[in-house]
């Protein structure tokens, strides 16, 4: 550790690590309180297409977690991002609770396909319309490509296949604008004035959360809560900077080890 830099930011995932949809991790407030009173950057980050930010803030204030709107970074916003910047006008599949975040984007006659998690939309008609415009040589965008998420009734399908599908049956590749990109976990420190080896991540999805993060140069702690499964610690390398139980332990680990005056 002596070759880090002092700790100065702490990213932390939301639905899988301080919350799985409408119930809070147990001990999640209290243990985000104590990381606050800690001489740490606090940022959120998320590649939930499942709602707005302002759909998903308001669970988390129903869940009595203090965030604030400008903490909170998501692969909605650097989809949206990305789709201004290329100046396309996207086919938009994903859920329609995330549609607020794409507000004012341009999207009659598409020219390129954006793909998150959206249930109800993928089905024969609107996959094969989005696998059209592809062949056309319209760009695919994929939100995220998760392979699974955790939800109340147990693990459930991501984006991932969907996206994998696309690309298969066009033989393109698709531009991944959310965990595990670097891109992503750059702009999410972006503003806070630290570099990756000043940052850890904590997080439930071995390869999108610790993977992506260690790949840029920060730490990552895994926690068994979300979508973990026995054993995932082993599916990167190099493995996770730490594995344990949920959200409060990691940020028992934080105060006690990496805001020391032995970093």
């Amino acid at each position: 550790m002596a070759a880090r830099r002092a700790l100065k930011a702490v990213l932390v995932d939301l639905n899988g690590t301080l919350h799985i949809e409408d119930a809070a991790v147990p001990g999640a407030q209290e243990a985000l309180k104590r990381l606050r009173g800690a001489s740490v950057i606090v940022r959120f980050v998320t590649n939930t297409t499942k709602e707005s930010k302002q759909d998903l803030l308001d669970r988390l204030k129903k869940l009595e977690f203090d965030i604030s709107e400008d903490e909170i970074f998501t692969s909605l916003t650097a989809a949206r991002n990305l789709v201004e910047q290329k100046q396309v006008r996207p086919m938009l599949l994903v859920d329609d609770r995330a549609l607020p975040d794409f507000k004012g984007i341009q999207t009659s006659d598409p020219n390129a396909v954006v793909i998150g998690l959206a249930p109800e939309h993928f089905h024969y008609q609107i996959l094969n319309q989005a696998f059209r415009l592809l062949l056309d040589g319209a760009p695919l965008i994929a939100i995220h490509k998760a392979r699974y998420y955790k939800r109340k009734d147990g693990l459930a399908l991501g984006p991932g296949p969907f996206v994998t599908a696309l690309e298969y049956a066009t033989d393109t590749k698709a531009t991944v604008v959310g965990k595990p990109e670097k891109t992503f976990f750059l702009e999410a420190l972006r503003g806070t004035g630290c570099e990756p080896e000043e940052a850890i991540m904590i997080g439930d999805d071995c390869r999108d959360d610790v993977g992506g993060a260690q790949n840029v140069g920060m730490l990552g702690i895994l926690v068994k809560t979300g979508k973990y499964r026995a054993a995932d610690e082993e599916k990167i390398n190099p493995p996770p900077y730490l594995t344990c139980e949920s959200f409060p332990h990691a940020v028992d680990h934080i105060l006690q080890h990496l805001l020391s005056s032995s970093v």
